[in-house]
């Protein structure tokens, strides 16, 4: 029994404490019991909670922050690693493209001390822009992947990636998805290991990837992937559980075990503990051992493809979708497709009696202050090129006035690359929110300087990173643990970066924010509007009395309606064949937007 397995061994030995824990929780759980002293991340959903739940552990054991992109939480996990500390660097599927720089040089250097990337894949595409799959990357980077398939398994895995790290010289990928990063469940936890600071490495060759040393350093990654392998082969992290007679057997990995162990009980099942590198002696003993094979996994056929490179018959997404997520509905369906016999007592059967409730698209909240800059954008006939955030919803109805969105900090470049063009006849104009201007914005606004592009940067600072909760970021002024610390002025940047024209606008101004979106547009060159308000969900923002339509006045126009707030909603009278419009006192934050476009002045303050 190797080292790692020996101390997972002794850890299951003692007695635990139970705790309920989302999967994202137990992965910070692992991470400080790991002893992890550094840990850094970017917000994004599926993986947000990862640092908030590793910064509430005391400071004197862990440094936990935010960092303005993913990119740069690797890099600082990448330096505390190099300083022989045990590192962890936590984001979302698409921000391992951000990061993945640094990765694939990370992954030729090695580490010092344990390094982990936990990377949360989005199957279903809940909160994401696409549905990547983040596998991909530790096989083009030659490093091994680790994916639990439920909390507990992400407490443990998360301990033994920083033991594999260190005893291979490697950083390790830890795949979670969104169903194992926010369920729930009970999870036997341990103390925590202090493993000892390890001196710096001062050795170039290994750690400077100039061309003449990394060519050094590739024979060595492919030696360590063969290690990686022989070690899984004969791990207990591999699960080998004989089904009912060798008919048909199921390799899986991750959530879809759980899955395919409801659906399949008499199955014969190798469960994996990632996806690369394989186990091959495993695999091909396990073949042998049944009739039919399949790989049940989600998203790619990361496994099956690899499976089948070795010379074994396999069956897999001919059955399972490439697409969303899978459930046990989905691999009941496509064992039954592929004329699996299942028992009938393993039929997944609904466990709650069908709703049949209206559906309604997702807007923007009650009083969000984008909801005005998009009115005046529209109003305005302008091109607008959108980035990630909340305000991504206006490209929805009713306010439908975004026309692109690509990924994290592409707006401005977008918006440069339409107006060079020569091909766009409206006023080019870029949105994207303080959080991603930080992220990623700053170098295509120099970029928009440098090379002359005629365009209207709109900079929505609501104060927060607010779509994946309200974290801090680099202008709120405030870190992770909420310590006080210098704010970056988003204005200031934008003048250093040679932007001659910027103002700033109070998005609740529905006038000002007109006029001055107007004037922006009307200037050569790149203007600069800050829309100023915070978000609606932030506890320090000013809430106002609700307002009221007063019926009598209400002449049912819709300028109200083209807000898109959620407290407006039609009533039950009628003016003209049209319906008349009722504000919900329950939720309405008294912003005063509607009661500025109202034409009839019908919108009050509700009496006291």
């Amino acid at each position: 029994m190797s080292t790692i397995e020996q101390r997972a061994t002794m850890q299951a030995s003692r007695p635990r404490a139970l705790f309920t824990m989302s999967g994202n929780e137990a992965i910070a759980r692992g991470a400080w019991e790991a002893g992890v002293r550094v840990g850094a991340a970017y917000p994004g959903t599926p993986s947000t909670e990862i640092l908030e739940s590793l910064s509430t552990y005391p400071e004197g054991e862990v440094h936990a922050q935010w960092s303005p992109n993913e990119k740069v939480a690797l890099d600082v996990a990448i330096g505390a690693s190099f300083a022989g500390v045990r590192a962890l660097a936590a984001m979302k599927h698409v921000g391992l493209n951000v990061a993945s720089d640094s990765l694939m040089s990370q992954a030729y250097i090695g580490v010092n001390g344990g390094l982990v990337l936990a990377v949360c894949d989005d199957p279903g595409i809940h909160s994401s822009q696409n549905e990547q799959d983040s596998r991909f990357f530790a096989e083009f980077a030659r490093i091994p992947v680790l994916e639990p398939s439920d909390a507990q398994e992400a407490l443990d895995f998360t301990r033994l990636a920083f033991e594999m790290s260190e005893r291979f010289d490697t950083p390790v990928l830890l795949r979670s998805t969104t169903r194992l990063s926010h369920t729930r469940s009970e999870v036997a936890v341990g103390e925590r290991t202090n493993p000892p600071k390890r001196a710096f490495v001062s050795d170039p060759r290994k750690n400077v990837m100039i061309p003449a040393y990394a060519r050094l350093r590739h024979p060595l990654v492919l030696v360590r992937e063969r290690n990686v392998g022989s070690f899984l082969d004969s791990s207990e992290l591999l699960r080998m559980e004989p089904g009912g007679g060798g008919d048909f057997g199921i390799i899986t990995v991750g959530v879809p075990y759980a899955y395919v162990k409801e659906v399949a009980p008499e199955a014969s099942i190798l469960k994996l503990p990632g996806s690369y590198p394989l186990p091959e002696r495993a695999l091909r003993d396990f073949a042998a051992s049944v009739k039919r094979l399949f790989v049940v996994e989600e998203l790619e056929p990361v496994v099956e493809r690899a499976v089948r490179a070795l010379g074994i018959a396999v069956e897999g997404k001919e059955y399972f979708s490439r697409t969303g997520e899978l459930s046990p509905e989905a691999v009941r369906d496509g064992l039954s497709r592929a004329g699996v016999p299942l028992r009938a007592s393993t039929q997944v059967e609904a466990r709650y009696p069908a709703v049949n409730a209206m559906p309604r698209p997702p807007v923007l909240c009650p009083g969000c202050p984008h909801m005005t800059t998009f009115m005046a954008l529209r109003a305005l006939e302008a091109r607008v090129a959108g980035d990630i955030g909340c305000y991504t919803l206006s490209a929805l109805e009713p306010l439908k006035a975004m026309d692109t969105c690509v990924a994290m900090g592409s707006s401005i470049a977008v918006a440069s690359g339409m107006a060079l063009s020569g091909g766009e006849a409206r006023p080019v104009v870029a949105t994207i929110g303080d959080s991603t201007f930080l992220h990623a914005g700053i170098p295509p606004l120099m970029n928009a300087v440098y090379n002359h592009a005629d365009i209207t940067v709109v900079v929505l600072d609501n104060r927060t990173t607010a779509m994946t909760g309200g974290q801090d970021h680099p202008g709120t002024g405030r870190t992770l643990r909420g310590e006080e610390t210098h704010r970056v002025d988003i204005g200031e940047v934008a003048r250093a970066l040679g932007v001659g024209w910027v103002r700033t606008v109070d998005s609740y101004d529905v006038a000002a924010m007109l006029r001055t979106l107007r004037e922006a547009i009307g200037h050569k060159g790149v203007s600069v509007v800050i829309s100023n308000r915070p978000c609606v969900l932030d506890p320090v923002r000013i809430q106002g009395p609700p307002f009221e339509v007063e019926a009598s006045g209400c002449t049912a126009c819709q300028a109200c309606m083209n807000l898109g707030c959620p407290s407006i909603t039609w009533s039950d009278e009628w003016y003209e064949g049209r319906h008349k419009v009722r504000i919900d006192d329950r939720s309405c934050i008294g912003c005063t937007l509607c009661a500025q476009v109202c034409p009839t002045d019908c919108i009050q303050l509700r009496e006291p």
